[in-house]
């Protein structure tokens, strides 16, 4: 029978390495503009010889699906990743906010943070880690110790 696991049970590193590739995800989903496909106009000539597949191509179609479907799917996950945000205590959504929903925040340092937040190194590594733990949760992207 599957135990419930505690949060002492999260994979510091992997844990880690996830959110921050969400937050990435966030970033660039809200900081770049969509690029619609195009139908390709002009047929591409193959020198294989034709098997049948059985399988039905619609180009055109899976092209206006996804030129549909994808903004709105990013939409969406913004919105999931700043809920989210917003469910954090005060501290840890500013220091979030602060480093991660910039668009220049790529290129902001940890120290700039903490300076700007007047508190030190460690205690800003202890309140990263507590909002990306939080984070990880409410998202469902935490990675467990197999221990």
């Amino acid at each position: 029978m599957n135990q419930p696991r505690s949060s002492s049970d999260i994979d510091k590193k992997a844990t880690k390495e996830r959110v921050e590739a969400a937050l990435e995800q966030y970033r660039l989903f809200k900081f770049t503009s969509f690029q619609r496909r195009q139908v390709s106009m002009t047929a591409s000539y193959s020198n294989m010889p034709r098997s049948d597949t059985g399988v039905t191509s619609d180009q055109t179609g899976s092209i206006a699906a996804y030129n549909i479907d994808e903004p709105e799917r990013r939409r969406l996950y913004c919105l999931e990743v700043e809920a989210a945000v917003e469910e954090l205590p005060e501290k840890e959504r500013d220091l979030i906010k602060r480093r991660y929903f910039d668009r220049e925040s790529r290129y902001i340092m940890d120290f700039t943070i903490y300076n700007d937040m007047e508190i030190s190194a460690p205690t800003y590594d202890k309140l990263r880690w507590r909002a990306f733990e939080h984070l990880a949760l409410y998202l469902g992207i935490e990675v467990y110790d197999e221990n």
